[in-house]
């Protein structure tokens, strides 16, 4: 977020020069990343979330530090010892395995939301979130990369993007970030509300990232002035500025992200822990494990083999066997035909065919 915001970081890595060297570590590392899924296909379950959200952290791993490498312009032996291990571990865990793990789900949710389930066809899907989170890692890892050259060679930074000075921040300001939190959470319980009186699933998902979009990027709005101005009330500060500046931060950091980490939520909930989605008169009624009364009561689920063509049942295996002048009837009808079949005599037992 940081190298998005701040102008100082957005700046230094949107210069000509390093926007056209960017497109060349992106377009790399991704040509890269359609190789390794179509050898991991033949060799590893791919159709498995878990297994796919591996391969996606690994490639993103690798992808972090080759890309970070390519941003510092430096041997790793001088990478080692100006950087330390510390920071290399920051940049291999948080944006390779967990920042790549994130851009796989995000897209397999997005992917699902457009009625195109990983679930259901896995290859198209496993493949889009490999390439994808690749190519994104790539181009952060290399933006920080440069950003840490830069700053190695004397041009001042007011942060570094490791996220450090805003842990602390948020340390020191705790109080004033718990009541935003919790209108978020109240925020957060009405958007859910929006996708229940949709029927399919898809549509209620794609209602509550609407929702979620729109009250996230206005609640990031009103919360980046109350901690701008911390003295001065934050709808004071919303009034004195101008609507373009206002529409400029909802849109982005607040609706972006806020969309973001809502497609990573639904993303754990629908490939990770395999929730059902929800459902308009029952709460996460999953139609697979829970079937309606008419699926229920099929004779293919029930066991029972269905009738092949015309064929009549067969007759049960307990019956009586016509004795007397039941017999000679029955002799005689198996010679006249089905058509001229009498009634057994009075006493004898109804015959199995009968």
């Amino acid at each position: 977020m940081a190298l998005r915001i701040l102008p100082s970081l957005s700046l230094a890595v949107t210069e000509k020069t390093v926007r056209k060297q960017k497109r060349m570590v992106m377009f790399v590392p991704g040509l890269i990343a359609f190789g390794v899924y179509r050898l991991v296909k033949y060799l590893v379950p791919i159709a498995d979330p878990l297994v796919l959200l591996t391969v996606s952290s690994l490639v993103a791993m690798v992808t972090a530090l080759l890309a970070y490498r390519v941003g510092r312009s430096v041997p790793w032996s001088v990478i080692v010892r100006q950087d330390g291990a510390r920071l290399l571990s920051w940049l291999a865990g948080w944006i390779g395995a967990v920042y790549g793990i994130q851009l796989s789900l995000l897209v397999l949710t997005l992917l699902w939301i457009m009625n195109y389930d990983y679930l259901q066809h896995p290859d198209g899907p496993a493949m889009m979130a490999i390439i994808i989170s690749c190519t994104s890692v790539a181009r952060d890892a290399f933006e920080i990369g440069h950003v840490r050259k830069l700053s190695v060679l004397g041009r001042p930074f007011l942060t570094f993007p490791d996220g450090e000075q805003l842990r602390v921040l948020v340390q020191r300001r705790v109080w004033q970030l718990g009541s935003w939190a919790v209108v978020g959470f109240g925020m957060g319980a009405m958007a859910s509300l929006s996708g229940v009186a949709i029927a399919d699933a898809q549509g209620a998902a794609l209602a509550q990232l609407l929702s979620v979009t729109v009250l996230g990027g206005g609640l990031a709005l009103c919360a980046y002035f109350g901690g701008l101005y911390p003295s001065v009330s934050w709808v004071h500060t919303l009034r004195q500025t101008a609507p373009g500046e206002l529409l400029k931060y909802w849109w982005w950091p607040g609706m972006a992200f806020a969309s973001t980490y809502y497609l990573v939520a639904m993303g754990l909930l629908l490939f990770v822990a395999r929730q059902p989605t929800i459902s308009p008169g029952s709460p996460w009624r999953c139609c697979a494990c829970f079937p309606s009364p008419a699926r229920r009561s099929s004779p293919a689920r029930a066991g029972a083999p269905a009738p092949r063509g015309n064929a009549r049942p067969r007759a049960p295996t307990r019956s009586a066997r016509p004795t007397g002048s039941g017999r000679a009837s029955a002799g005689r009808s198996s010679r006249d035909g089905p058509s001229s079949r009498p009634a057994p005599a009075r006493g004898a037992a109804r015959p199995a065919w009968a």
